[in-house]
Formats: C-alpha cells, sequence, structure tokens
C-alpha cells in the first residue's frame, strides 16, 4: 500500500502562526458520518486514495486535539503533543478496516495516545528543577553554599535564605529536588516488589470513556459555543448586553438594575430578554 500519507500534508501549529490558529482551523473541519468514513476507508483500502486518506485524517485532526488536552500536565508542549498525536492517527487510517463495525475514532484513539505516551516518556521527568527565576537563582547557588554534604541544619537553611532572599520553605524544597534522583517512568516488566512505588506511567490520564462518544460530545459542545457566539452577534447590542448580564455575568444583572441603566421599565426589560432567547432559541433549534 502506498505510504506517502505524511505530517508535511498536514497543517501544524507552527504554519498557521499559533496553537489557537490551528485548533480553530482543525474545529472547522466537518465531522464525517459514518457512511461517508465507510466510503473513504474503502477508498483507501481498496483504490489506495491517498485523497480519502488524508480526508479521513483531517475530519479527525479536532480529535487528536481532544486526546492531547489530557496529556497537560506534564510540561510538554500543547503543539507537540498534537503532532505526535497526529502521526498516531495516521497510523491508525493506515490499519482502519470500515467492515469491522467500530468507527475511526474507536479505533484510532490507542494508537494517537501510544504516539503520545511514547513522547512523554522520551521527554518528561518526574522531577522538574528551577522552573522559574527564583528557583534558578537558588538551583545555581544552593550548592555552594551548603556547609556539608548531607542535609542543611535550621540554621543553614535560615542563612541560605536569607543570603539569596528567598523562603525557608523554597531552601527546603530546593534542597529536596537536588538530593532526588530521575527514576525510570515506566517500572520493569519483571517487577515485582508489592512495596515499590507505581511508576509515573501508572499517573497518565485515562478517562475511560467510549472514545467515539466523548469526540461526540465534544464536538457537540463546540459546535454549541459556535452558535451561542453567533446568536449573540446577530442581536442588537442592547439585547445582547441584556442577555450577558442576565445569565453570562456574574453576578447576574436584576430586571430592575438593567431598566434603571437603560431608562425603560423591569417589565420592557423582560420582553426584550424574551424576544432575544426566542431568537437564540430558533438558531439552536435550526
Amino acid at each position: 500500500m502506498n505510504t506517502a500519507l505524511t505530517t508535511h500534508n498536514l497543517p501544524i501549529p507552527s504554519a498557521l502562526g499559533s496553537l489557537d490558529a490551528y485548533i480553530s482551523a482543525v474545529n472547522r473541519v466537518p465531522v464525517l458520518t459514518v457512511e461517508e468514513e465507510q466510503s473513504l476507508a474503502r477508498s483507501f483500502r481498496e483504490e489506495e486514495n491517498l485523497d480519502a486518506a488524508k480526508h479521513l485524517v483531517m475530519s479527525h485532526l479536532r480529535f487528536v486535539v481532544h486526546v492531547a488536552r489530557g496529556y497537560q500536565g506534564y510540561g510538554l508542549g500543547m503543539g507537540d503533543l498534537i503532532q505526535e498525536g497526529n502521526i498516531g492517527l495516521m497510523k491508525a487510517v493506515k490499519r482502519f478496516d470500515p467492515d469491522q463495525g467500530v468507527r475511526l475514532v474507536s479505533f484510532a484513539v490507542h494508537w494517537v495516545k501510544a504516539e503520545m505516551h511514547e513522547f512523554i516518556l522520551r521527554n518528561w521527568r518526574i522531577v522538574k528543577v528551577a522552573t522559574t527565576k527564583a528557583q534558578r537563582k537558588l538551583f545555581f547557588n544552593l550548592r555552594k553554599s551548603k556547609k556539608r554534604l548531607g542535609w542543611m541544619n535550621d540554621a543553614e537553611v535560615s542563612a541560605v535564605a536569607a543570603d539569596l532572599k528567598v523562603s525557608k520553605r523554597e531552601v527546603l524544597e530546593m534542597e529536596s529536588r537536588l538530593s532526588g534522583r530521575d527514576i525510570g517512568f515506566d517500572a520493569p516488566a519483571d517487577q515485582d516488589d508489592d512495596h515499590a512505588p507505581p511508576a509515573p506511567i501508572a499517573y497518565l490520564v485515562d478517562r475511560n470513556d467510549d472514545p467515539a462518544l466523548a469526540y461526540e460530545r465534544n464536538d457537540s459542545e463546540e459546535n454549541q459555543l459556535e452558535l451561542l457566539r453567533d446568536g449573540l452577534a446577530d442581536l442588537d447590542q442592547r439585547s445582547r448586553d441584556i442577555l450577558k448580564r442576565r445569565f453570562l455575568g456574574e453576578p447576574k444583572a436584576t430586571l430592575q438594575e438593567l431598566a434603571d441603566e437603560y431608562g425603560v421599565s423591569a417589565e420592557r426589560i423582560r420582553q426584550l430578554e424574551a424576544n432575544a432567547l426566542k431568537k437564540m432559541r430558533t438558531l439552536f433549534a435550526a
């Protein structure tokens, strides 16, 4: 089978100028129906149609973004996670069999997560040292400030804190970090120590949710937000302000507060609110 489909064929955050622009672009790609997905998958599988494969990949890029958001707590760039996930998505498209009775998103989630996990394994460390300017200063000065190789006593901690103009807590935390060591991200396969702490890989997020349902739910929420933005934009400024302050603001404005501000009765504000809500409901029901 032709394997010419590569990441060079796909949009990437750097090419679009920002991660937000990339996410906005992939969210505008229409979601495929079951029939469209199966037709494209068969065209690629039976005819080596790369355009069909690219269409399959493009329509699922938003799903990769959805998965990547679950791994943002490891100190790695969201754009990097997305690009690694895109590689997994393309591998899944190559291997996807439309006759197995599952949606591509359910099949692809394992490949997408596998690439992201591999990226995290290569780049993540359990201990992050000197991540702020103050911590970097403390990191580079702490060793030469210590009087002995062992743990510092309270007087030494106080002296270092005063000298470097940081708190005693920060000194103790950095000393603990410097005294630690990196540990294996995943435990050896033959590890049988029941008392050993779990390897960091055990903490990778797995929401244990059906990926197809999660994908559809996430897409539905994004569509609802887009409709809300469009609906508010179509209202006149006063009606838009009334809805925002009555339902989206904190604290929420009362009818009388808005009536006093606009110089009309509270009943008139209620009528304007009702008319605006009616227009919004029509938009959502379309």
